[in-house]
């Protein structure tokens, strides 16, 4: 199995960098929606489309890494955009059915976006997806059966979310003592010591002056134990991504994540139906906190955050 994953991720890798992404926007208004797509990417709390989705200081860029062509999603690292298009329509173990590119990227806006759902074909959806499909221009088709991830990275995230969530269930206060010294010493800089963000850099927990949320919520893929620590070891320090050892990773998620965030309530991220129209989904109640994300990995919070 370990052999197959790794001529999966080593062929994925292979797949991607064969094709040169695309530098020519299409013509006419097509080309107009793949640039409001990449401005909606870059500005996704302060653009007029999409603001009022968003109930944070986050940026879908945030996460999606701005590449060596200035363009957000355009890393070849666990969150990329690049080759994603290809995988949709694709199924989803969270939602319970079969996913659409803009069910995908709409979902995000409830859960690291804090905020919610916007409606499917509107403006501001169609554009996010025209902007990815863009990215993915030369990929072949390569639906997904297992998860709505780029085909770029989509073995090599479930083989880490593994070993990660391995590595969380013996977690101790040592652990989130040994990230909180990581923190401060490689993130803070950043991020701010307080996890309010600095100038340009996204803040990662807490709430402003004001008390409004300036993070992703409970519910996000950032918020998980063993998902974080994937895309950080891979990411971060911004231009060292795999600098961190697996152990290293692991506890500065530990660390970031035990801080104070919005509960994350899947209701609360759905518009009323009459405006929303049909949500794509199976799962219809979902409710997610600090303490229950890491209790799902056998880990009392108070426990992992004072040693008592």
């Amino acid at each position: 199995m370990r052999l197959l994953l790794s001529t999966l991720a080593v062929s994925s890798m292979l797949f991607a960098a064969d094709i040169p992404l695309p530098t020519k926007y299409p013509s006419g208004q097509l080309g107009e929606m793949v640039k409001l797509g990449e401005a909606i990417m870059n500005e996704t709390d302060t653009h007029p489309l999409t603001k009022d989705y968003v109930g944070n200081k986050l940026k879908c860029k945030s996460c999606h890494l701005i590449g060596d062509s200035g363009k957000p999603g355009t890393t070849k690292t666990i969150g990329t955009f690049i080759g994603t298009a290809t995988s949709f329509p694709a199924f989803s173990k969270r939602e319970k059915t079969v996913q659409t590119l803009q069910d995908r990227i709409n979902n995000c806006f409830m859960r690291s976006m804090n905020g919610v759902r916007p409606i499917v074909d509107t403006k501001a959806s169609i554009a996010m997806a025209t902007y990815i499909t863009w990215l993915s221009t030369g990929h072949k088709i390569n639906m997904n059966e297992d998860r709505p991830c780029s085909p770029l990275t989509s073995e090599k995230w479930t083989a880490k979310q593994k070993k990660f969530a391995a590595i969380q269930r013996k977690a101790t206060h040592k652990n989130y003592l040994a990230g909180k010294e990581i923190y401060q010493n490689q993130c803070a800089s950043c991020h701010g010591m307080n996890g309010e963000g600095i100038a340009t850099f996204p803040p990662l927990w807490g709430k402003d002056k004001a008390g409004n949320w300036l993070s992703y919520n409970t519910g996000a893929g950032m918020s998980k134990l063993n998902k974080a620590p994937a895309w950080i070891q891979e990411n971060m320090p911004l231009g060292q991504g795999g600098t961190l050892s697996d152990q290293q990773a692991a506890d500065v998620a530990l660390f970031v994540d035990a801080q104070e965030r919005a509960d994350f309530d899947l209701k609360k991220g759905l518009l009323p139906k009459e405006k929303m129209g049909y949500y794509n989904s199976k799962v219809h109640e979902e409710k997610h906190s600090v303490e229950s994300n890491f209790k799902a990995f056998g880990l009392d919070l108070q426990k992992i955050k004072t040693g008592k």
